[in-house]
This record gives C-alpha cells, sequence and structure tokens, in this order.
C-alpha cells in the first residue's frame, strides 16, 4: 500500500502497524513546518540525537512562501544530510524504519522522507579470539555490517571492488553483503549464489552465516566436511577477494563467510602470509602434518596393540607399560567425548573460574585417572596430543570433520581390526574426495583434476604477487 497525501491517515495507519503506545522505543515526533504539520518516527537507540537536533532546527527555518510542492523538493532544499531517500510504498517504509531509518511525513505530500541517521551498538574492532596472529593487523570484524565493509574498502581502495545489498528472512528482514571484485569473479558462480538468496523463503536467518549457508548450499549432512570458509579478519577477507572468491557479510555477525573454499583453502591461515616465504612453508606443512597425525594417530596405535606382533624393535615403547583395567576403545571413546565435555564447560566457564576449572581437569584428568586404573598412560599421551593438535586447526568445522572421522577409525578397527582400518581410512578419503564446492568443483583441487604449478602453491608458501610484481 502507497502513502497517501492525507497526513491523518498516514499517522492513524503508521500508530496501528507501529502499535507505538505498546512499543516504548518507537518514538514519534509531532511538528509543525511552515504551518504544515509533521511527524517524525525513529527507534530510540538507532538514532544520532545530534543530527536529529539539527534537522529539527533545518526545519524550523522554512518559510511558508517558499515550502516545496514535492517530498522530493523538500528533501533536496531543507534535508540536509547525505544519506536521505524518498519512498512510497509503506511495507518498505516499515522495514527501512524498524532497520534504524527516520521517518518523515508531511501533510499534502505523499511520499515519506527517510533519513538514514542511525548509528548502530558496537563493540571495537579489536582482534579476534580465534584468528590471532602472531604479526599482522590486530582489527576484526564487528556485529555491525557497515563497520565491516568499511574495513574491506579501507584495503582494497578499487572501483573494481563491488558490494551488493541484499535482505532475506520475512521477519528479520537480515542484510546481506556480497563482496566481490570485477572481471575477476566467477560470474556463473556469484549469479548462482544471488538467485538462491532472492528465492530464499525463510523467516529469519537467526544463526547469521550458518542459517545462510544451510540455505544456500543444503548438501549431504552425513559429510562433516565444511563447504565454506569463514574469517573474523579483515585481511583475510580482502585477500580473498583479490583472488576472485565471493565474501559475504551477514548483519549481526562477525565474520565473513568466503566461497568456494576447497580444503586447501580452509587449512590455510594468515600467519602462513605474513612471515617470510620459508617461514611460511614451514608453518603451512607443519599444519597439513599434523592435522594427519590428528587423523591417523590414535587409531594406528589402537591397531599396533591389537597386533602387537607387528611392532617393529625400535618401537617396542609404544606397548602398554601397565596392567590395562578396561579396553584400549573404551579408554579413547571415554576421552574423546570427556575432552569435548571439558571444552564446553571451558566456554560456559566464568573468567574468573577458568583458572581453577583448568587445575581440577588436569588433576581429574591426569595422575589420578591412570592410578585409578581406568586409564593407561600411553592412551593419556596419546590422546593429550591429538587434543592440542586439534587447535592447530583454525577452522572448528575441519576440526570436528577430522575428530568423527578418527572416531569412525576407532571404532572400525576395534571391531575388524585391520580390515576395519582400511575400511574406516576408506571412509575418510572417500567423504574428502567426493565432496564438492558450491561452486561444483573438486574440494581437493589441484590434486584431483591434477596440477602440478597449483599444488606447489598450496604446500609451497612463494612470493606475494605484489613483490613479484616490483621485480619486473
Amino acid at each position: 500500500m502507497n502513502i497517501s497525501s492525507n497526513f491523518d491517515q498516514n499517522i492513524s495507519r503508521f500508530h496501528e502497524i507501529l502499535d507505538v503506545q505498546k512499543n516504548f522505543d518507537i518514538v514519534y515526533h509531532t511538528l509543525t513546518i511552515a504551518d504544515k504539520k509533521a511527524c517524525l518516527y525513529f527507534i530510540d537507540g538507532f538514532t544520532k540525537d545530534e543530527i536529529l537536533l539539527r534537522l529539527m532546527q533545518d526545519f524550523a527555518s522554512v518559510k511558508p512562501d517558499s515550502f516545496p510542492s514535492s517530498a522530493h523538493d523538500f528533501a533536496k532544499q531543507y534535508v540536509h544530510y547525505g544519506e536521505t531517500t524518498v519512498e512510497t510504498d509503506d511495507k518498505n517504509i516499515f522495514t527501512q524504519l524498524l532497520s534504524g531509518l527516520s521517518c518523515l511525513l508531511i501533510d499534502g505530500y505523499d511520499r515519506a522522507i527517510l533519513i538514514d541517521c542511525r548509528t548502530y551498538p558496537a563493540r571495537g574492532v579489536s582482534e579476534p579470539e580465534k584468528d590471532k596472529v602472531l604479526r599482522g593487523s590486530r582489527d576484526g570484524f564487528v556485529e555491525t555490517m557497515i563497520f565491516n565493509t568499511a574495513l574491506i574498502r579501507r584495503r582494497i581502495r578499487d572501483v573494481n571492488l563491488t558490494v551488493e545489498i541484499m535482505q532475506t528472512g520475512e521477519s528479520s528482514h537480515t542484510d546481506i553483503a556480497i563482496c566481490y571484485m570485477k572481471r575477476r569473479v566467477d560470474e556463473d558462480l556469484l549469479n548462482k549464489i544471488k538467485d538462491r538468496i532472492e528465492n530464499l523463503h525463510v523467516d529469519a536467518l537467526t544463526m547469521n552465516q550458518e542459517s545462510l549457508a544451510e540455505c544456500i548450499f543444503p548438501h549431504k549432512w552425513f559429510n562433516p566436511f565444511p563447504k565454506f570458509r569463514f574469517s573474523e579478519r579483515p585481511d583475510t577477507a580482502a585477500a580473498s577477494i583479490l583472488e576472485g572468491n565471493i565474501v559475504i557479510l551477514v548483519d549481526n555477525s562477525p565474520a565473513c563467510m568466503i566461497l568456494p573454499s576447497s580444503v586447501f583453502d580452509i587449512i590455510e591461515e594468515a600467519d602462513d602470509y605474513y612471515f617470510p616465504p620459508v617461514t611460511g612453508t614451514y608453518l603451512r606443512l607443519s599444519r597439513m602434518t599434523v592435522s594427519f597425525l590428528t587423523l591417523f594417530l590414535t587409531p594406528v596405535w589402537l591397531l599396533f596393540m591389537q597386533n602387537q606382533n607387528w611392532i617393529p624393535g625400535w618401537l617396542e615403547f609404544i606397548k602398554l607399560a601397565d596392567d590395562m583395567y578396561v579396553p584400549l576403545i573404551f579408554q579413547l571413546l571415554i576421552l574423546e567425548f570427556a575432552i569435548d565435555g571439558l571444552r564446553l564447560a571451558a566456554v560456559n566457564t566464568p573468567s574468573m573460574l577458568t583458572t581453577p576449572l583448568s587445575v581440577i581437569a588436569g588433576i581429574v584428568l591426569g595422575e589420578y585417572s591412570v592410578k585409578s586404573g581406568w586409564f593407561n598412560s600411553e592412551t593419556m599421551l596419546y590422546m593429550a596430543f591429538v587434543t592440542i593438535a586439534n587447535y592447530s586447526q583454525a577452522s572448528f568445522e575441519m576440526g570436528y570433520a577430522l575428530k568423527f572421522m578418527r572416531v569412525i577409525l576407532l571404532i572400525l578397527t576395534s571391531l575388524l581390526n585391520v580390515w576395519g582400518f582400511i575400511l574406516g581410512t576408506a571412509i575418510a578419503v572417500c567423504s574428502i574426495v567426493f565432496n564438492r564446492t558450491i561452486a561444483g568443483k573438486s574440494y581437493i583441487y589441484p590434486l584431483i583434476p591434477f596440477s602440478w604449478p597449483e599444488i606447489k602453491k598450496r604446500f609451497l608458501r612463494g612470493r606475494l604477487p605484489h613483490a613479484e610484481k616490483s621485480q619486473r
């Protein structure tokens, strides 16, 4: 329904739909502008008071003999603010008003004037807790999307950088920003993503990026390996955009979604590029090796314990030194779940109690657990390595995917011995090999399809692009 030129009718409709008598934070202010009745609507807490005060002063200077004949002319002459639009569709007006814009209705005009003088509560752009680096930028994304796009614009001062805004969610009308570089992005993938977002029929994106990811790429739920890369670092997002990737920002979320992403993209970290090529290569290869050991260390050890005649002489020390009272498979599975329980407890523990909890956990899962007979010291050692190694992986999703594959390997190895180990390894390999990115390409490119130049880039950190150009 469109705005009417009848002021009283518009006010009655706005009051009824917005229910201003019950919603204390929806504020309306009636005023007179050059003998014309007017009303200003805004959301308390979303509006800059100093801007509204300046606008009121400007309205007081309007003379009856120079009153504009249209809302567009009035906004042009008397609303001295950069972000001003004129709208007639009340559905769009209500959406913009509830997003934080101020709405001005004037008697005789069949259009509303929307003034974007909003400000959102936001924390500082400090370094994110999860994506820390040893060297490099110390800023990070926040929950306010406009701040996040500004952090990217600060790093890419190019007219080809495009930031498109979209909305989805019948109730939430969540803002989504799609960032990409013209002439570098995959146009087919870009159009596919935009079409999927436009055709979403959801009530709200309650879980931000995760809700959006599951809507635009409803992949098979039983494959745990992540299809998207998430980052809270604007430098990582900017680098991905320059490489031709698409970055999606969702309002109210302090992380961006990078796509398409292969397994090698997800394993990468910013530290790989903040150090010289040799150091960056070492860090990358170390992370890959640790991830491999995270998956296979405990299953291989369990396989050797079930077939001790296979252990060569130089590995005799891996055998159990003490008597075993609980089967190894149960020891390993109990520790797998106990460690996750401790991790969840640490997340929900107040910071002042974190140290006491760590001490108690160290005692319970340390010497006392071994002395009680529940666990052998070798089991505790290998599971401690696996737990620490999981934190070398920046992606939580990848860490849990490796954990699920490890548990499957352990169970199959305990049941079927060597054939179970082979079957579990095949399941893990197939879960990766037959996975696909959102673009429909191989999850393990450049291994499949094979590309030697790209393999060298993935495993060996070469010179940065700007350094190569400077030598030419």
